[in-house]
């Protein structure tokens, strides 16, 4: 009887042991709009960061820096990233609370990037309302 006890014992601390270093490594990522728009630079995708547009959005390209309504700042984006094919975003620095900001080297086919963009909460979303594409 005492054998089985500890064969039992021995068991269930090892399924027990299993179980919390499972749950413990296990973390549960839900992509929101920052990391959406890390992943748009990425893949030089601008219809997926004409979702997070503000109606009016900054865009510092190449030292021109003017603001842009939405379906203008996405006819630019488009233009950039068609005449830049990306070849990788590296996002080395992030911040913010309720307003988010990320900084990454963008390479691309036609030179390298230092890009800045700001998320700005608007209501109960988060909106992209600036972008800064400075040459390296």
């Amino acid at each position: 009887m005492k054998k089985l006890l500890i064969v039992l014992g021995i068991l269930l601390g090892g399924v027990i042991s299993a179980f919390t270093l499972s749950a413990s490594s296990y973390e549960v990522t839900v992509a929101g709009p920052f990391e959406d728009v890390v992943t748009a630079m990425k893949a030089g995708d601008a219809g997926s960061l004409f979702r997070y547009l503000d109606n009016t959005v900054e865009i510092n390209l190449a030292g021109k820096s003017s603001a842009y309504s939405k379906a203008q700042a996405d006819i630019i984006l488009k233009d950039f990233f068609a005449k830049n094919q990306v070849k990788s975003f590296e996002l080395i620095h992030q911040g913010g609370e309720g307003s988010r900001f990320g900084v990454g080297n963008l390479t691309t086919s036609g030179g390298n990037y230092r890009v800045t963009f700001f998320l700005q909460k608007k209501g109960t979303s988060m909106v992209l309302n600036e972008l800064r594409f400075e040459t390296k």
